[in-house]
């Protein structure tokens, strides 16, 4: 299986990649983003483009996968909407539609949050722009599609969020999560458990289009710990 990341620069993303890496069922592992880990991997390709919003001239580089994990997302902390609009489901959409046109057999993945507003319609304005993001995905005819609502994330093997904000809360509440874990399994996950996941649902599929932190636990549970990642 062929598999390009976006944003693997990300808590989520670096999740992710590690996963693909790991998987022997994982041939080659293209990443997408402004910037690259410079991470040397027999089976990786990472690849620094800044304009998000434009593919053109990459249909050769975006061809022949058979799933892209989209895993770029930012804070909505001190954004506009219109700011975080583009960000959100300008970026997203952009990629996508480039993807459904060279890759129609493609399982596409995208990493929403919890609380995301399917209506489009509530107050809060994170969730009304997820959610567009969410619909306009499920919309555009992939082979198969996924929403992934994670709640709360606890980062693993050395990972770390590039926003300042989520890493005093992560580093802050370290000892705890995985008491919170054990207490509300359905709304702690891994960066492990939501790479897996990503992975089982490219290759298995789910009844389910839109999975909340409960669903994605307990796909994980089903699961075998990846081994072998060099």
């Amino acid at each position: 299986m062929d598999v390009l990341i976006f944003g693997a620069t990300g808590m989520v993303g670096q999740g992710a990649l590690r996963e693909c890496l790991a998987d022997p069922e994982i041939s080659r592992v293209v990443t997408i983003g402004r910037t690259v880990i410079g991470r040397p991997h027999r089976k990786l390709r990472e690849i620094a483009h800044e304009n998000l919003l434009d593919y053109s001239g990459m249909d050769g580089e975006l061809s022949g996968f058979d799933a892209c994990f989209f895993c770029l997302g930012v804070s909505s902390a001190r954004m506009t909407e219109a700011a975080y609009t583009q960000v959100t489901f300008d970026v997203t959409l952009a990629a996508a539609r480039t993807l459904v046109r060279l890759n129609p057999r493609m399982c596409f993945i995208y990493v929403s949050g919890a609380g995301t507003d399917s209506t489009e319609s509530g107050r809060i304005m994170w969730a009304r722009i997820k959610g567009k993001t969410e619909n306009a995905l499920l919309a555009l005819p992939f082979k198969s599609a996924f929403m992934l609502r994670p709640a709360m994330i606890q980062p693993m093997h050395g990972i770390a969020s590039k926003t300042r904000s989520y890493r005093i809360l992560y580093s802050a509440t370290a000892l705890l999560l995985p008491v919170l874990r054990s207490l509300f399994p359905n709304y702690v996950t891994t960066t492990e458990r939501l790479g897996r996941v990503m992975i089982s649902l490219a290759k298995n599929g789910d009844e389910k289009s839109i999975l909340e932190a409960r669903d994605i636990n307990r796909l994980s549970a089903a699961t075998a710990p990846t081994i072998g990642l060099s």
